[in-house]
């Protein structure tokens, strides 16, 4: 499951297993913990990129979408801290400095500091896309091997509002088609 990623190390939760067969409970099992500690850091990263729109983009439009999703970002975080806390598992930062699918990275957030309009533009829409691509990815995995209510809840909540996210963002930044050799399709 792309949710365990290797090199994590398991953590202590307030669970005895997650694969008892028993309806979602408030108990966190490792599959919970572990897609909380994961959706952390990815919502930090992307949101620091969409914090840059106001300054990198010419574009009312893209401006509305990253404010949008950047205080989605943000709620999405509170929530998840507050899961964490819940779990009684500590906030030890495990995926810090990591690079993973779907994670903004640190090259791509110092990357658009230096860009701006439709350059900007497009390095937003790239990272938010793969973003959201993902979350939607780990949040379906936790809906259907998480334990938590709660976590479960919370899971369903955020791919929820990444498919509007992903709609908005397709209806002010359409994907650009590939091109042969591997390249996007430059766009006027």
């Amino acid at each position: 499951m792309a949710l365990l990623v290797v090199g994590c190390t398991p953590q202590p939760t307030t669970s005895t297993s997650s694969q008892t067969g028993a309806p979602p409970t408030t108990a966190f099992s490792p599959t919970d913990v572990a897609w909380i500690q994961l959706m952390i850091p990815m919502a930090e990263r992307a949101q620091r990129l969409t914090d840059l729109a106001p300054s990198r983009t010419a574009s009312p439009a893209v401006a509305a979408l990253a404010a949008k999703t950047g205080a989605r970002l943000h709620q999405d975080q509170k929530h998840l801290r507050e899961l964490l806390k819940l779990s009684g598992v500590p906030d030890t930062r495990l995926h810090e400095g990591h690079n993973m699918p779907g994670m903004v990275s640190l090259t791509t957030i110092e990357k658009a500091g230096t860009v701006t309009g439709k350059a900007f533009d497009q390095l937003l829409a790239d990272a938010l896309r793969a973003h959201l691509a993902q979350s939607t990815m780990l949040c379906a995995g936790e809906q259907s091997q998480g334990h938590s209510g709660k976590a479960m809840e919370l899971a369903a909540t955020i791919a929820k509002n990444t498919t509007a996210q992903t709609s908005r963002l397709n209806e002010v930044r359409p994907p650009q088609p590939a091109v042969p050799g591997g390249t996007m399709a430059a766009k006027s």
